[in-house]
């Protein structure tokens, strides 16, 4: 299978329409990280802020998505939005590998270590800056932010591959579609 991760969109519909058009046909599901609509309080106005476009590109994609909440998604997106968003963290078996995916603001790593199985590939996002890392039996993925990035990698997404043996690959991909980098898991 295939997963497109996107985080902190924060309304930007220019970006969120640049990575669906590139990327969206390579997936076979879009794993949304959170922070959808809303830029919150202490960022700015993204480049091509616009949360009704926004909803509406997300809601083209409802049957690919999964995703969970962000500090920025509240239930009022959910009356613009075709997909349960509220949720605090999901968890996804695919070959016999387990991806936890939530959006980073609740669950810190000693907890989720002490909660999970080795092995487990754990998807988020929240800082706005890119991770990719194995560590202590674990794979951490942050894709970023394709809005309001906070790191030198600049507006980035991530693709996420498992291959039937249950090996992973995930690869980070600026907004404009080209690889910066990849890591085996």
């Amino acid at each position: 299978m295939k997963y497109l991760v996107i985080s902190d969109i924060h309304g930007s519909a220019e970006s969120l329409e640049k990575v669906l058009c590139s990327f969206a046909e390579r997936a076979d599901f879009i794993i949304l990280c959170g922070d959808y609509l809303n830029h919150g309080p202490r960022n700015p106005l993204p480049e091509g802020w616009n949360p009704k476009k926004t909803a509406e590109l997300l809601n083209a994609s409802k049957e690919k998505i999964i995703c969970v909440r962000g500090n920025c998604d509240s239930e009022v997106d959910e009356m613009v939005l075709e997909f349960p968003c509220l949720a605090a963290y999901t968890t996804v078996l695919d070959c016999g590998r387990r991806i936890f995916v939530h959006h980073g603001h609740l669950y810190d790593r000693a907890k989720l270590e002490n909660w999970l199985p080795k092995g487990t590939l754990i998807l988020s996002g929240h800082t706005h800056v890119t991770v990719m890392e194995k560590s202590g039996g674990f794979c951490y993925f942050n894709p970023g932010s394709i809005s309001l990035p906070k790191c030198e990698d600049g507006k980035t997404f991530g693709m996420l591959e498992i291959t039937g043996e249950g090996e992973a690959k995930i690869s980070l991909y600026s907004v404009e579609g080209r690889l910066l980098r990849s890591l085996d898991f």
